[in-house]
């Protein structure tokens, strides 16, 4: 397999985004994304594009065709991908292995969700819980998160305000990023104070809806070399899935995906998790980025609560999580989201990341999830 790199990026801002259509998100993040690649359209062979329900938020389907032609990239070969909200990430995956492969040389990888188009988003997303045995009897990815976190707070002794923290620090990071859906500071007292959405989690403790969608353009190394761009290459690219109902799992509170699709990915690498810089975690609620680090390993199991309160999942802790603001603070439009945690890779390994900029880091790891953890992909990026 070939050597590959990201060489560029796009993005819209994310947020509640009434006037722009869901075709006008992608078009306008490929058309930034191709810009900054500095490749000619005519070279682009492929694309993959990440949306998880744009039939029932947005009742339009054959969705890669559509956007493709509203992007001026008609003719390509375009593929839509859907892994709930891994979507983005299984999508970059294919842009990847089509590189890595040598059957294409400039592969786009995208991902795009409208999630304020007027359906109900909590309908929505429940079409990635487990339709018979969950969500028939009226559970929601709130109350089936609740049900971790219970079992995390029963098993290791995890506090609200411990999970507050998790919320406190994305903001702080998603603060210094001008595309987030909400860049500013929260306190404690805001989270924990704030109304129960299943308890324990409160209103601060969930992602956002939003809007938005996110670009990156795949090359071999080679290419990227006589492009004169920066070389970022992707080292590691694992991929699992698992049951999706909770009910189907030995423990509430791992959340076994994650680990699986890591391994894939460290092993290909030939890399140690002590050896990432930084990472980008799937924080859809506050919860989930706990138990994601201790099934990456960054922090033994029960641990990685009180390691947050410590600071060292901080932007100057021994290991940054969520630079970006996370899905907590970013926001989570579901089929862009894997994408937008490639950028910020990228953008802290080229030095680009703004007021968040990381000291030197040279690795740096995105784990993006479906549902609760029915699927998930980890990627390793290192600049060279």
């Amino acid at each position: 397999m070939r050597e590959v790199a990201v060489i560029g990026v796009g993005m819209t801002k994310f947020g509640e985004l009434w006037d722009t259509p869901l075709r006008d998100l992608f078009a306008i993040a490929s058309a930034n994304c191709i810009e900054d690649s500095g490749v000619e359209r005519d070279r682009i062979q492929s694309a993959y594009i990440g949306c998880m329900s744009s039939g029932l938020f947005n009742q339009q389907e054959h969705l890669a065709s559509i956007l493709c032609d509203y992007a001026g990239l008609a003719g390509i070969a375009a593929t839509r991908v859907e892994s709930a909200c891994a979507s983005g990430g299984l999508a970059f995956r294919s842009a990847y292995l089509e590189v890595a492969s040598g059957a294409s040389d400039f592969v786009l990888a995208g991902g795009v969700e409208k999630m304020n188009d007027g359906a109900d988003a909590t309908f929505c997303l429940a079409s990635a819980a487990d339709q018979e045995y969950e969500v028939y009897h009226g559970i929601t990815f709130p109350g089936l998160y609740a049900m971790i976190a219970h079992a995390h707070m029963a098993k290791y002794g995890t506090t609200s305000e411990q999970l507050a923290h998790v919320a406190v620090k994305n903001h702080r990071h998603g603060a210094k990023n001008p595309n987030a859906q909400f860049p500013m500071e929260i306190t404690l007292n805001t989270v924990l104070n704030a109304v129960r959405v299943a308890s324990p989690l409160g209103l601060f403790d969930c992602s956002p809806v939003t809007d938005g969608g996110a670009c990156v353009m795949l090359c071999p190394v080679e290419e990227a070399k006589k492009l004169g761009k920066p070389i970022i290459k992707v080292i590691g690219s694992g991929h699992a899935t698992d049951s999706i109902a909770l009910h189907d799992r030995p423990d509430l509170t791992t959340i076994p995906v994650v680990k699986a699709a890591a391994e894939r990915a460290l092993a290909q690498a030939k890399i140690g998790i002590k050896n990432v810089d930084f990472c980008e975690v799937h924080d859809c609620f506050t919860i989930a980025e706990l138990c994601c680090l201790e099934e990456l390993g960054v922090f033994e199991r029960g641990q990685a609560a009180q390691a947050t309160v410590d600071g060292a999942t901080s932007l100057d802790g021994k290991m940054p999580v969520n630079t970006s603001g996370g899905l907590k603070s970013k926001g989570h439009p579901v089929g862009a989201t894997g994408i937008a945690q490639i950028i910020e890779l990228v953008e802290q390994l080229t030095g680009k990341a703004g007021a968040r900029q990381l000291l030197s880091p040279s690795i740096g790891l995105a784990q993006n999830m479906g549902g609760s953890g029915g699927s998930s992909t980890v990627h390793i990026l290192e600049v060279s």
